[in-house]
């Protein structure tokens, strides 16, 4: 059945750490007093929505240019296993990309009404933003993920955007506090993509796609990812010490648990293919640590 093939391609798995941002910017926002259930719902649905559709667009990308082919490692893909045409994985990319749009706007409505015409002008060409870097980290000529941009991408959309820009959405105005939370899930999500590149080295660089791995080599691709994790703890600690949390304020850290055993990994690692399963460790305890945020708000 192509459902399944479609369900397949949409990369479920990928969607805990896609949502973190806007729990982690929802958790600060009622930490101020500020949060609405419809803000919070349309959020989570429009960045669900931006991430299938960078999953149907990366599927679509790497598929037309022979990146998923019989060396790569990971589940096979929904265009290169021959069961859905590149017309109908595009056609799939761009209805996707249309009900994003629909959903940034309610979103945006919801939050802005028709008083705040500059905000909702921003934040539209944001969701506009999102789209096109969805859809051109593989697709087209210029793919920025096969010149080494995609941890920048990443890092500002997964983490900038979508945490302060979901606590924005609630209360009108920004703290730089929050930019310290902010880079931790936007670091920790980088390092997701880092160990997906780090997997797919070889294969990457014999195709030609010049991940940052691929530019840095294996070697340093690690030392980056150590910084990147440990980076993140960090951000996460000052925010609590700059706003004097103790105790059950600081419940997310049970999630540094897992992702220290996950660097412990990591170096001992000697063979690439054994990370495809740090992946999930990563990203879920990305998911568990703004799990843990907001439930100690609430405590």
């Amino acid at each position: 059945m192509k459902l399944r093939t479609y369900i397949k391609a949409a990369r479920l798995r990928t969607l805990p750490l896609s949502v973190s941002g806007i729990i982690m910017g929802s958790a600060l926002a009622f930490r101020v007093g500020y949060f609405r259930q419809e803000i919070f719902l349309l959020a989570l649905l429009t960045t669900i929505l931006f991430q299938v559709l960078s999953n149907f667009a990366n599927d679509y990308g790497d598929g037309v240019k022979g990146t998923d082919n019989e060396n790569r490692v990971g589940p096979e893909r929904a265009l290169q296993s021959g069961k859905v045409t590149r017309k109908q994985m595009k056609f799939v990319v761009v209805v996707t990309a249309l009900l994003s749009v629909l959903s940034a706007i309610a979103l945006i409505y919801v939050s802005f009404g028709e008083e705040n015409l500059l905000y909702t002008l921003i934040f539209f060409l944001l969701g506009v933003l999102c789209v096109v870097a969805a859809i051109k980290y593989t697709v087209g000529k210029s793919a920025y993920g096969y010149r080494g941009l995609g941890d920048v991408f990443v890092f500002i959309f997964f983490g900038l955007v979508s945490v302060v820009g979901s606590y924005f959405l609630y209360v009108h105005q920004l703290n730089w506090k929050i930019f310290l939370p902010a880079t931790a899930v936007g670091l920790l999500s980088v390092a997701v993509l880092n160990l997906n590149n780090m997997r797919d080295y070889e294969n990457d660089k014999a195709v030609g796609k010049n991940t940052l791995v691929v530019k840095m080599g294996i070697d340093l691709a690690k030392y980056y990812h150590y910084y990147l994790v440990v980076l993140a703890m960090l951000c996460m600690m000052a925010f609590s010490i700059l706003n004097f949390q103790v105790r059950w304020q600081l419940l997310y850290m049970i999630a540094f648990f897992p992702l220290v055993i996950h660097l412990l990994s990591v170096k001992r690692n000697k063979n690439l293919k054994d990370l495809d399963k740090e992946l999930k460790i990563v990203a879920l305890s990305t998911f568990f640590l703004t799990i843990l945020f907001f439930i100690a708000q609430i405590l």
